[in-house]
């Protein structure tokens, strides 16, 4: 394992997944520039991640602003020199029946899930590319690997994370780095964005299990903790108590 301490930017890190990776990576020494859109919690994760002695700094973000992705990353490379990593977890699950037409969040799910991915990459490969290395660490879903009810827009939206992180390690030289995380249930705000009664109903059901947001920063830290020659590409994590 590598020891060395990077800069590593965080999309969605004002919860979940997001919130609990900045977390685990500032404990392990590595410094971090956190976006999202809720500067309030940006502020207060920082505060917390200095006062245990770690590094971090925010900077609002949406990305479903290409623009707004390349600031955030040069503003991280204007703080700390480099962008070492870029984890890509800024996500949403407004899920519902195709049937219910739901238009306005699967375009939601479509900017954020997919275009957000795309953007963070279009904005922080160039960074590495000139600095000769980096690395990506893209946050999907079991549902790149699988369909239910309810989740096809979503499932089709990290289908396409999936897609575009092995299109990106195949192009790789080797010098930038690619890892998927797909998480399965796992305790987050994502199922609050749902709106369709019945997808509420079942998610209740399906999340009856799940993991803590760590579980998930725990395999973020294990792949960006990897020495230079290793390239991790995929892990997924579920409950242990998880059929799906």
């Amino acid at each position: 394992m590598s020891t060395e301490a990077k800069v590593v930017a965080v999309t969605g890190a004002s919860s979940g997944i997001g919130e609990a990776t900045a977390r685990r990576l500032a404990a392990d020494g590595h410094r971090l520039f956190l976006g999202a859109r809720r500067t309030d919690r940006l502020e207060a994760l920082g505060r917390e991640i200095r006062a245990a002695g770690g590094t971090a700094h925010f900077q609002r973000l949406d990305v479903t602003d290409a623009a707004d992705v390349r600031a955030f990353v040069a503003a991280a490379e204007e703080r700390y020199g480099r962008v070492d990593v870029m984890v890509n977890n800024a996500g949403v699950m407004p899920l519902s029946p195709l049937e219910a037409l739901r238009v306005d969040e699967w375009d939601r799910m479509i900017d954020v899930n997919v275009r957000g991915v795309l953007h963070g990459i279009a904005a922080a490969l160039p960074v590495m590319r000139a600095r000769g290395g980096g690395h990506f660490v893209n946050v999907a879903s079991v549902g790149a690997y699988e369909v239910s009810p309810t989740a096809a827009v979503y499932c089709a939206t990290k289908f396409a994370v999936r897609a575009i992180s092995e299109g990106l390690r195949q192009e790789s030289d080797g010098s930038v780095r690619v890892t998927l995380v797909s998480p399965g249930v796992t305790e987050s705000e994502l199922a609050d964005g749902i709106s369709d009664p019945a997808a509420r109903e079942v998610m209740k059901a399906y999340r009856a299990v799940a993991l803590p947001a760590s579980a998930v920063a725990d395999a973020i830290a294990h792949a960006v903790a990897q020495p230079a020659g290793v390239d991790l590409n995929e892990i997924v994590v579920r409950p242990a108590a998880s059929a799906r």
